[in-house]
């Protein structure tokens, strides 16, 4: 979820315990098309993820944008004033309706999909006039909502293991919207078509595991493209009420799971552990499972690795571009020391890697694997090597093959691949490798490096 205190710092723990039946309806599996790739924009303005996606994001290959929610929401110039809609305008600080209309329209002459970060679950938490211009109190907010469209409990959620407490009390005090009636459903649905009339192709459904599956399908089906493609928010919690594996019925849901472990075994334990990672460390299946290194959340919670982890956050990028489970988003923020602290500029990119803005997804090292992840796309994993600790190896049958060196020194051998003979571009460090009639290739990795060949670039 797009955890926002009021006072900033929080992210939910959400997810497993009592089995419910998933509802049943068409459910858009990974991203339709053969791009799966997600740049996750995060409180980029539109025009700047115009640019980004004539830039950059359409030559290197991503299938995806994911923007900031596009709704006008309370003011302030804390990141999660996005988290708290006060109306459905398109009036938040990111841009009007026509930016937005006109950052859709450039991303798709580039190539590039959009997915539009949906905040549906709750309101505000206060009072006052929106970055739109619209007045409203917390529970009213005039010509949308009124207090007769919120749930009866007013308080904070308070127990993960109650369902009730956890689908219809207030996420940090906002205002929960009561998804179960007709007219909220409506409504709803209302905004998210609008936003499909101005060319959106998919959603982030923010809080997901606040709604409940029934409800969210009930909307779903409202829309005019009820395939259209969903990625929804359930946070994993032991214990807890709600399972992510509820809304798979729905499309994708987010597998924080995944992030959570890769800090671990990046830091602590060894990268020969990755071998099955997947399903076969209990994950949701891999065709609906959306899945991050970092999103804006954790990389402020502290509970996934972030761009302060320098090589480390890179090779994990790199293995989850390279690994053939779920469909990947690349996570690109700006830095922060306050965990509050809004985007520089009020969105506005200038330049890369200027005024704080980081563009993960525009490293190098982390650009080169989306072509990877596209030529590889389908073919499993082959030739797996590893030296039982921090160095690893594998390809993707017959159109790549990648290698990680998290150890703290060099490393030279002789890879066996199922790759043709010829001559290839290591995309990592923009130099030749040559696999002989066999196979195989002999290379040297530095510490904390690595090497991915693939059929799609056979030079440099």
């Amino acid at each position: 979820m797009a955890s926002r205190s009021l006072a900033g710092a929080f992210a939910l723990v959400a997810g497993a315990a009592a089995a419910v039946v998933a509802p049943t309806g068409t459910a858009q599996a990974a991203p339709p098309g053969t791009k799966d790739v997600t740049a996750v924009l995060f409180e980029w303005s539109f025009a700047s993820v115009a640019k980004e996606c004539t830039n950059r994001l359409g030559p290197a290959g991503y299938g995806y944008v994911q923007v900031s929610p596009p709704a006008e929401h309370i003011q302030g110039s804390q990141w999660w004033t996005s988290y708290q809609p006060v109306s459905y305008k398109i009036a938040g600080r990111l841009g009007d309706r026509t930016a937005f209309q006109n950052m859709v329209s450039t991303c798709h002459a580039a190539g590039v999909k959009v997915v539009a970060d949906t905040v549906i679950n709750h309101m505000s938490a206060g009072s006052g006039t929106g970055t739109g211009g619209s007045a409203y109190t917390k529970y009213t907010y005039p010509g949308l909502y009124s207090s007769y469209d919120f749930d009866d409990c007013t308080a904070t959620i308070s127990d993960y293991t109650n369902r009730a407490n956890v689908q219809n009390c207030e996420l940090v005090q906002l205002a929960d919207l009561d998804t179960g009636e007709e007219y909220v459903r409506a409504t709803i649905a209302g905004y998210m078509n609008d936003l499909l009339s101005l060319g959106v192709d998919g959603f982030r459904i923010d809080a997901a595991k606040h709604i409940p599956a029934a409800d969210l399908a009930n909307i779903k089906a409202r829309l005019s493209s009820s395939s259209v493609y969903w990625k929804q928010e359930a946070i994993f919690g032991s214990g807890e009420a709600v399972r992510p594996s509820e809304y798979t019925g729905n499309g994708d849901v987010q597998e924080f799971r995944y992030a959570y472990d890769l800090k671990r075994v990046f830091n602590n334990e060894n990268l020969a552990y990755l071998k099955n990672y997947g399903e076969g460390w209990g994950y949701l299946n891999s065709g609906v499972s959306g899945v991050f290194v970092d999103n804006h959340d954790t990389e402020r919670n502290g509970s996934t690795l972030s761009y302060k982890d320098n090589a480390t956050y890179t090779l994990a990028n790199v293995f989850m571009l390279a690994y053939p489970y779920g469909a990947p988003d690349i996570n690109s923020g700006y830095e922060f020391s306050a965990t509050d602290a809004g985007p520089p500029n009020g969105g506005t990119v200038n330049a890369c890697w200027q005024d704080g803005w980081k563009c993960q997804h525009a490293w190098p090292e982390i650009r080169s694997m989306v072509a990877f992840r596209n030529t590889t796309r389908g073919e499993s994993v082959t030739d797996w090597w590893d030296n039982g600790a921090d160095a690893i190896a594998f390809g993707r049958g017959s159109k790549g093959f990648v290698a990680i060196n998290h150890e703290s020194g060099s490393l030279t051998r002789t890879y066996q691949t199922s790759l043709a003979s010829g001559t290839y571009c290591d995309v990592q460090s923009n130099t030749t490798v040559t696999v002989n009639g066999s196979g195989q290739f002999t290379a040297t990795l530095g510490s904390n490096t690595a090497l991915a060949i693939h059929s799609g670039k056979s030079s440099c």
